[in-house]
């Protein structure tokens, strides 16, 4: 079944160019005017991943995101209409998996639709189980546990640390974090793989792990000891 998008902006005539733009794509779309309206809709669990603008009457898209991330995980794209890297940064924090900058390209906004939705639906065969130290990681089930507690990671964390884990003993680079999590030929700047890497230290640090995620300086990152506290 074609995926179900909910576009949540105040704008029509970004609605509708973005539901051309997804519809044309083999999506579903789905809208919404306002915040709160959109939250009503996001919370029904019948869309696949919410586009949903910063700046919406009623409730704002940060708020929305905080108050949907209580209860579910679908990915969240963040449109800005700002290049304000606070902006960027803050959405990355609460939970968004990506963002495009106003005025955006409706292929380069498909193309980052495609790449949130394959990471989150496009296992073809079951994923490995990982582990190191007292982390571990369950690709099938989304489940991320240290130490048998859980710890909630949105698709982009939980697709980056499963990079990293994967060997977690040697360096990855930035470059081929980028591809793990986007995919290639999308450009992703730095700062958002660090707003991620942040999120999991601290949602890690937080269920008593210590030394989660080690930076190599000019290298790249890779897996600490992942110990209790």
């Amino acid at each position: 079944m074609p995926a179900t998008l909910l576009i949540v902006d105040d704008d029509p005539n970004i609605r509708d160019v973005i539901g051309f733009a997804v519809e044309a794509a083999g999506y579903h779309s789905d809208f919404a005017a306002d915040g709160a309206a959109g939250l009503a809709k996001a919370q029904t669990g019948q869309a696949d991943l919410v586009i949903l603008d910063i700046g919406l009457p009623e409730m704002d898209g940060f708020d929305l995101c905080k108050e949907l991330r209580k209860t579910s995980d679908v990915p969240i794209l963040f449109l800005t209409a700002r290049d304000d890297e606070i902006d960027r940064i803050l959405g990355m924090e609460i939970g968004g998996d990506d963002y495009v900058t106003k005025p955006f390209s409706p292929r380069e906004l498909v193309a980052r639709i495609k790449a949130i939705l394959k990471r989150a639906n496009g296992r073809t065969a079951p994923a490995e189980a990982l582990s190191h130290g007292a982390l571990a990681l369950d690709p099938e089930r989304h489940l991320c546990t240290f130490a048998g507690q859980d710890v909630a990671l949105t698709q982009s964390e939980f697709s980056l640390l499963e990079a990293l884990l994967s060997n977690p003993d040697k360096i990855t680079r930035r470059a081929a974090l980028v591809d793990a999590v986007y995919g290639n030929n999308i450009h992703v700047s730095d700062r958002t793989i660090d707003s991620h890497i942040r999120n999991i230290r601290r949602k890690l640090s937080d269920a008593g792990c210590a030394e989660s995620i080690a930076t190599v300086h000019g290298v790249g990152l890779r897996m600490g000891p992942c110990r209790p506290v």
